[in-house]
This record gives C-alpha cells, structure tokens and sequence, in this order.
C-alpha cells in the first residue's frame, strides 16, 4: 500500500508536469512559433519520437519539463543583432553565447516564426499557459472532491459511548469511578443528537457548542431507529477548550486558546464525507490559491526554518514546504492508513492523494508565476514591461520600441536556478533526515 501511495502521486505528478508542458505547446503551435521539443524531464533522454516538426519524448530526471521555441532571445537591440563575445566580461559571453545559441535555431523561412517577433498578448497567452493549466487541473480535482467525494465532518450521530466519566481513561475498566455521563443518561452508539436544551443541532460542532453552554445538565433530544428519545445527563465539569458557535477555537486578543469549565458529555461523532454544492468551488479554490501564496511569498524565510531543522534541533512546520521526497513519504503513509487518516476505505485513501494532487498543481501554478527567470513568470513580466513601454510608446507619438531584451536577464536567471536547484536539495535531505510529521 505504501508503494501504491508513492506510485500514484509520482504518476500525478508527471501528468500535471506533462499538462503544464501541453499548456505552453498548443497556444505556440497555435501562432506559429516553431516548436522543435517538447520534453517532460531533464538531463539525457530516455525515450522520444518525432511528429513534424516536433520532437515529444521523456528524460531521465523527472524534476520538471520544457517546450523550446525558437528565439526566444532577440538579437541584440540597435546593432543588428551582432554578437561581440569578444569582451572579457563572463557575464556579457554568458549573453552573447544564449543569443547566438537561440538565432543558430533560426533556419532560413523561419524568421517570421520566433517567438519575439510574436505580439505581446500572444506571448502572454503562451507563457501563462503551463501554469493556467495546472490551476485548471487542481480546480477540477477540488470539484471532484467536493462534489463527489465529500468534505470530511463530524455528524452529531454517535459512534461510541465512553464508559467511564474520567475522560483520561482509555478502556472500560472503571473502578473506581463512576460512569460517563452519555452512559448514565442512557445513550446509545447510533443515536443522532438533534437537539440540546431544546436548540436544534445538525453537526458536531454545534452540538459540542451547546453542550459548552449547558452548565452542569443538558436534555439532549435524539432519534434511535426512527424514534425520538429525550435523555437527560448530568455533565462532569472540568477545565476544557472552549469553541465558537461554529466549533472553531475560541481564541484571545493574543491568538491563543481560550479554556475555561464546560461541560463533559462522554460520546464520539460520526465522521463521514458529505459533498458539497458547486457553488462552494470557487471559495475552496480561492482559499487554497491564498495559503499557497502565502507560502511562496514567505519561502526564504521558510527555507532558513527547514535548515535550522535538518540541521538542528527545530521541529519542522507541518505547513512548510517539502520536495518530492517528502510529497512521496506523505502519500505512501496516506495510502496504509497512517497520518490519521480516519477511514480505512482504500476509496477514500486514493481521494485524499488526489487532494495532494490539486496542493500541488497549485504551488505550481503560484510559484511559476513568481516573475523571475527561468520560471514562466520572468517571461510573463518580460512581455508586460515591452507592452507597457509600446503602450508608452505610442500614447506619446514616439517610434516604437524592440522586444525586450530578456537576454540580459541571464545571469540572474542562473542565479535564480542554482538557487532552486540550492533549495531542492536542501528540501529533499531535510525529508530525509527529519521528515513533516502530518500525524
């Protein structure tokens, strides 16, 4: 089951990988731009064929993918496109060596199908297209899940009676105490609490809300095979957590736990996936996409709490990042059950790992939108500054102005690269040697 779990989120990763790829290759077949590859992967191939023009296959390292279009760098602004690698500078040969790599691409009859000879909007359908795919793709899986599947909940129906009123013992031998309060009163496993004190309750949360509220007795009205009972406990009070309304944690000014006396009833809920309306999509979504970003804007900091834990004796954030290796670890204790998965449905295991799916789908789409090359956002930021330079352009009567000169922006693209390449590799040991502990 483990291997089962790994397997199932490495396929979904390489599907989303291949996806994003297709979101770049169609729009650019679409206007012309020559496409000579289309790889998922990096380092040496492990399989290709050719369509066309177009090479399609899949390389040894299956960290990521690309579609190459030719020009992707334009030539040099005002000298024709010459190239002078004859000066000292390594950055300026590192330039130099790119734009002639990308016009070397360029055969005769293609000059009319590079990429920054392209319109501005056709560049930015192009380059956002990989990661509009994957929003797409962890939009579908989220309705899938909330529609067919279900949001976990607990329900007021009653999966089990504790024995004893000591809410620290964990079997049923109790001597020397008294029994729990739902066992005094006479509740049973199945009964469905739908009022307390006389409010009507539909979920656990309201109910444990209620009961909070009741002081030392509360009537609780249930249905037990189609009838209705009314029991009535005598609740242990003790020093607990208190909860909102809404079952959420009743907090202070400083963020923290409120606890006070309330009540102790001595019952379990049910736990059952309940589907939900589509109209409850775009918020989940809208919700996910805002946690993610959240992440990404903080990762240095983030990456510096991975490090001090790999490295020291800080616990890692359950919420932080993870690579592949610690994604895989994720799925795999997923699919036997463990990290407190709640049903032992095989069904309901491989639907959690489609959720991890949809997570990752949308990292990927928040983080390549960050606007640095080599990531699909630097070229996106790239086309928006050459239209809003044209755009200037033409509001003051002035001749228009070339592509923008993404080329310049190499060297801090290796720089961006070896940093993620830094980051992986930080991430990965830190999965290894102390891995997120989910549950």
């Amino acid at each position: 089951m483990y291997l089962l779990g790994v397997l199932v989120i490495a396929l979904g990763i390489a599907v989303s990988i291949a996806l994003h790829e297709i979101g770049h290759l169609i729009p650019a077949k679409k206007f012309g731009v020559k496409t000579t590859q289309y790889m998922v992967g990096f380092g040496p191939t492990v399989w290709s064929m050719r369509r066309g023009e177009t090479e399609y296959g899949v390389k040894a390292v299956p960290l990521g993918g690309y579609v190459r279009m030719i020009g992707m760098f334009p030539p040099r602004p005002g000298d024709g496109g010459l190239l002078r690698r004859s000066s000292s500078n390594p950055f300026h040969q590192m330039i130099e060596q790119a734009r002639e790599d990308s016009l070397d691409e360029v055969e005769p009859g293609d000059e009319d199908r590079v990429f920054y000879r392209l319109a501005v909007w056709k560049r930015l359908v192009i380059m956002s297209g990989g990661p509009l795919m994957n929003l797409v793709i962890a939009a579908v899986l989220v309705t899938l899940l909330l529609t067919v599947h279900g949001v976990g909940a607990l329900t007021p129906t009653v999966s089990h009676v504790a024995a004893c009123a000591n809410a620290d013992v964990a079997n049923d031998d109790c001597a020397g105490q008294d029994p729990s309060p739902a066992l005094a009163a006479g509740l049973e496993e199945g009964d469905t609490i739908i009022a307390v004190d006389g409010q009507p309750v539909s979920s656990w949360a309201e109910t444990t809300y209620a009961i909070q509220s009741s002081g030392e007795r509360a009537t609780f009205l249930v249905e037990r095979d189609g009838q209705r009972k009314s029991l009535t406990a005598d609740l242990v009070l003790r020093e607990r957590p208190l909860v909102n309304a809404d079952g959420t944690p009743r907090l202070d000014a400083d963020g923290q736990q409120v606890w006070g006396e309330a009540g102790f009833l001595g019952a379990s809920p049910t736990f059952v996936y309940q589907p939900q309306p589509i109209s409850a999509v775009p918020g989940f979504v809208g919700d996910m996409f805002t946690q993610t970003a959240r992440v990404v804007f903080t990762l240095p900091q983030r990456m510096v709490d991975v490090a001090q834990a790999a490295f020291g004796s800080e616990e890692r954030d359950a919420n932080g990042p993870m690579s592949v290796v610690g994604v895989g670890r994720v799925a795999g204790d997923v699919a036997e059950g463990g990290l407190g998965v709640v049903t032992n449905s095989l069904a309901d295991r491989m639907w959690i790992l489609l959720s991890l799916v949809a997570s990752l789908n949308m990292a990927l789409f928040v983080f390549n939108l960050v606007p640095l090359l080599p990531l699909d956002g630097g070229h996106i930021a790239g086309a928006l500054w050459e239209g809003l330079k044209k755009g200037w352009a033409r509001l003051r009567g002035l001749p228009t102005p070339g592509p923008v000169d993404t080329a310049a922006a190499l060297p801090l693209a290796y720089a961006v690269a070896i940093g993620l390449l830094g980051m992986t590799a930080l991430l990965v040991y830190a999965d290894i040697v102390d891995p997120i502990r989910l549950g």
